[in-house]
């Protein structure tokens, strides 16, 4: 069995839910297919929820209406036949009618994450509507009745097997099953989420639980580049990475595969592909246990950085400083990204300003804090390149006229990090793509 992962603009159109009908009956072999929210759907949700957070009940009934009426004119062009624009209709009915009783209840955050979830719902039943007029024997498999997370906010793979396979044997030898992407339920029982970029998590977690021949996640790019497409004109797709190398990339920046995506697939040995749903018959990349080659794969650039200067207030690192310094950022559950000591002085990054003035003031009893906003991680990534004395050469010589502020080396064999101005990422992206790659 295999699992197959569509993004929001994978079924962003009728158009391409008819594609996605088509790819995922392409062969035999039994799948479970993952879907995202219909593109735009969980913004329009954000701005619901926002609205209700600040008391402007008005606001949030318009944005209602508005997403109320975009599903509507999707049903007409998704489906055809009468029963089906009926089924369809009805699914409409009672979702949005769960957003207007929302109006009239007092706002919290698990009412928050019922919000959330009704993208995926919608869009996993509006297709089940769909492949059930196509003929497509097919089963609609509950996230909710199977992904769950922990007081940590954790996925467990054997939990969540031992809760899909039970699920899957009541269905006997149906071979096409369709869930959702994102959604769960906690540890209380409630309904919460993987966060963004969730389905991602979502497939790879399913593929793990199933230990699945292949996770396939589909979006609109014919596999991960060797660089951003947005800001270099010359990129190309890279055929074969390492779990390690796609776990570097998609951390530090590649938008095309969520983070957490990677260590699930990873721990249980599941290959992941990356395909194209407008081109799939484009190769895509591939990850897998093995790298292709050695060297250079890809560089990434991760935006939105905060750089945390944190200077002894006792002239030399006291015993114990670096501990008292991880330990305000561990209290205020922050992850840090790159990290530089000197003998008098640690600075380091995070990309979550939420606690930041909380942080500042429990460094300031015991040191001196500087705080340089407005930065970017650039990460050049690939097989081994930190100890290839070439390739680092090459690096630092196509960041010769950048004022680099941070270098993160060795801590990954597999990648090199420099912390640059934000204002100087796309002068950094275009020469290393240059120096690097020959484009």
């Amino acid at each position: 069995m295999k699992v197959m992962k569509f993004g929001g603009t994978s079924v962003g159109k009728p158009a391409r839910m008819h594609d996605v009908a088509t790819l995922i009956t392409t062969d035999n072999e039994p799948k479970i297919v993952v879907l995202s929210a219909v593109s735009g759907t969980t913004n329009a949700l954000v701005e619901i929820g926002t609205a209700l957070s600040n008391g402007d009940k008005e606001l949030a009934k318009s944005k209602i209406d508005q997403l109320e009426d975009q599903y509507k004119k999707f049903v007409a062009e998704l489906v055809k036949q009468p029963v089906s624009i009926q089924k369809a209709e009805n699914i409409l009915k009672e979702h949005f009618e769960f957003l207007n009783i929302i109006l009239r209840i007092s706002y919290n955050e698990a009412l928050n994450k019922d919000i959330l979830a009704q993208g995926e719902l919608l869009s996993t039943k509006l297709f089940s509507v769909y492949l059930s007029e196509k003929g497509i024997d097919h089963e609609l498999l509950p996230a909710l009745e199977f992904m769950s997370i922990d007081a940590n906010d954790e996925p467990q793979v054997e939990v969540i097997r031992e809760k899909l396979n039970r699920l899957l044997k009541q269905f006997g030898q149906k071979s096409l099953f369709i869930t959702q992407g994102y959604i769960c339920r906690n540890s209380k029982g409630e309904v919460d989420n993987l966060k963004r970029g969730g389905s991602d998590y979502s497939a790879s977690l399913i593929a793990a639980a199933i230990k699945a021949s292949v996770c396939e996640i589909w979006t609109d790019i014919d596999g991960m580049h060797n660089n951003d497409p947005r800001i270099v004109n010359k990129t190309v797709p890279i055929e074969q990475l390492s779990f390690d190398e796609a776990a570097e990339l998609a951390y530090f920046g590649a938008k095309i595969l969520h983070p957490a995506s990677i260590w699930p697939a990873q721990q249980y040995k599941v290959p992941v592909k990356l395909l194209n749903t407008m081109a799939p018959s484009a190769k895509g990349t591939l990850i897998a246990e093995e790298a292709a080659s050695k060297g250079v794969k890809a560089v990434a650039a991760k935006d939105g950085i905060i750089a945390i200067n944190v200077k002894s207030s006792r002239m030399l690192l006291a015993y114990g400083f670096l501990r008292k310094v991880f330990e305000v950022f561990e209290k205020y559950r922050t992850p840090i990204d790159m990290i530089t000591t000197s003998e008098v002085a640690v600075s380091l990054t995070i990309d979550n300003q939420t606690s930041l003035p909380d942080i500042i003031r429990e460094l300031e009893v015991f040191s001196t804090v500087a705080v340089d906003r407005n930065q970017t991680i650039v990460s050049i990534v690939g097989n081994e390149i930190a100890s290839d004395a070439n390739t680092l050469k090459k690096v630092f010589d196509c960041l010769a006229n950048v004022n680099v502020r941070m270098v993160s080396y060795g801590g990954s064999i597999h990648n090199i990090s420099v912390l640059v101005a934000a204002d100087e990422k796309k002068k950094v992206l275009q020469q290393l793509n240059s120096g690097l790659f020959g484009l």
